[in-house]
């Protein structure tokens, strides 16, 4: 009996190609989405046509498997299917917003390292489909309702390799280029071997930044474990400082989460992602999302130019659907993630680039400096696997041991004291739970981890 994960969420489909995703897994998951997008459409495109579907991958070897099984169920569904090639996960919703597609498909599995890969759908409007959506998508895939067509009802099957440049020009259009090729900047980038180097490249390129580029080719033969975080990326930090570079930038496998390093080799990290963007674009009276497991450092550079902060459950699609209720241009989580919504609803590494980028030129100041302008917390991040079963029980736990603080039941438990807060969540694409911390240092905020790992019992 194949006991290996199959993690099916708001983010998709998630398991370990040869066990729990095979080439049928795949087939019946694009028929699932081809068949939901026939009552699901771009508004105003014709109902009586096939839904056109923008499909991409990142470099991963298992990619061409996934992705031709996928195109199956998409086509055996009577979809017309645009292959669009290796590409970063908002390159797909900015090809399919090109088309006018009716959704799109992303072939990632974002930092998860090799043995897995997974299947990433998106709407027409480029946002993962929210819960009751993607619940529907999961149903018609374990009930295996698919609306299959005949012969005479297959659409065509095309490839378009130019979506990287569509990406690429929609971002240049937000920032200042003059500004930035007068700065004369350095830049050193990690991209993995992953599907976001020629977007970097071609990014960095138009905006007169010079680049040394670790691992560019999308070959997936991944030179560390893929999360770009502090123990990952200590090639990065030795070689910005070497190169003289103004900034380190690490992307993760579909380029939709970006890591950061300053001119000295510090690993600024991914919190640090979405709370610089925020200190260069965010003004009074505006509003940007952030999910509950965001660092508070969104918080105070919100109040301190008079901005407000909504926060969300955790999960791409849940901080653009309250992007969308409260009518933000911003959003984005503190695992890298910056979100415009004049390029895409998806977490943009190359954005996140381009943004800060503009920062450094426009400050005239080192990086290490400007991070000194934003308060300082120390946030701790810990998971532990679970029995599903047992999660209901273990959040009731939390919430009666933390009875008399905040609380926010929005996804999972999170606890507020005045200047600390716990978040205690299953994840959306493992079978774990996680841990996130923030306090003033890293000690208050490990012993905070801990609170919760004896109160749940953990080892």
């Amino acid at each position: 009996m194949n006991d290996a994960p199959l993690m099916l969420s708001i983010s998709g489909m998630r398991g370990l190609v040869g066990k729990s995703l095979t080439p049928t897994v795949a087939a019946r998951f694009g028929a699932a989405f081809g068949s939901w997008l026939w009552t699901n459409r771009r508004p105003g495109n014709d109902e009586t046509k096939p839904p056109t579907v923008a499909l991409g991958r990142d470099s991963r070897q298992s990619g061409p498997m996934i992705e031709a099984a996928v195109v199956a169920g998409l086509a055996a569904t009577g979809c017309h299917v645009i292959r669009v090639g290796i590409i970063s996960t908002p390159g797909v919703a900015v090809a399919m917003d090109h088309f006018e597609g009716d959704g799109g498909i992303v072939i990632t599995a974002s930092h998860n390292p090799f043995p897995w890969n997974g299947i990433k759908p998106l709407r027409h409007d480029g946002v993962a489909p929210p819960p009751d959506q993607v619940n529907d998508i999961i149903r018609r895939f374990n009930d295996d309702d698919f609306n299959y067509v005949e012969t005479q009802d297959l659409a065509r099957i095309e490839d378009f390799p130019a979506g990287d440049k569509h990406h690429v020009d929609r971002v240049l259009e937000l920032v200042d280029v003059d500004l930035i090729k007068s700065a004369e900047l350095t830049a050193t980038v990690d991209s993995v071997h992953g599907a976001g180097g020629d977007e970097a490249k071609h990014l960095l390129h138009a905006l007169g930044v010079k680049l040394h580029h670790l691992y560019a080719e999308p070959t997936g033969d991944f030179p560390h474990t893929p999360e770009p975080t502090r123990e990952n990326l200590t090639e990065l930090s030795e070689q910005t400082p070497k190169h003289k570079s103004d900034v380190g930038f690490a992307q993760d496998p579909d380029a939709d989460r970006l890591a950061i390093v300053d001119e000295t080799g510090h690993y600024i990290g991914e919190e640090y992602t979405l709370a610089l963007c925020a200190l260069h674009k965010l003004s009074k009276d505006e509003s940007i999302a952030a999910n509950l497991s965001t660092s508070r450092m969104i918080d105070d550079i919100a109040a301190n130019v008079g901005a407000t902060v909504i926060r969300t459950p955790v999960g791409e699609a849940n901080v653009t659907q309250g992007m969308r209720d409260h009518h933000t241009t911003l959003g984005g989580e503190g695992n890298g993630g910056i979100i415009d919504n004049r390029v895409s609803q998806v977490r943009d590494s190359i954005l996140g680039m381009a943004y800060i980028l503009e920062l450094i030129a426009s400050r005239k100041q080192k990086l290490s400096d400007i991070v000194k302008d934003i308060p300082a917390y120390a946030i701790v991040k810990d998971k532990a696997d679970v029995d599903p079963a047992v999660l209901e029980t273990m959040l009731e736990k939390m919430q009666a041991a933390f009875a008399d603080q905040k609380i926010d039941l929005q996804d999972g438990v999170r606890i507020d004291w005045t200047n600390k807060w716990v978040h205690v969540r299953p994840s959306n694409t493992e079978p774990i739970i996680r841990v996130i911390a923030e306090a003033g240092d890293e000690s208050q905020a490990k012993e905070l981890v801990q609170q919760v790992r004896d109160v749940l019992g953990l080892s």
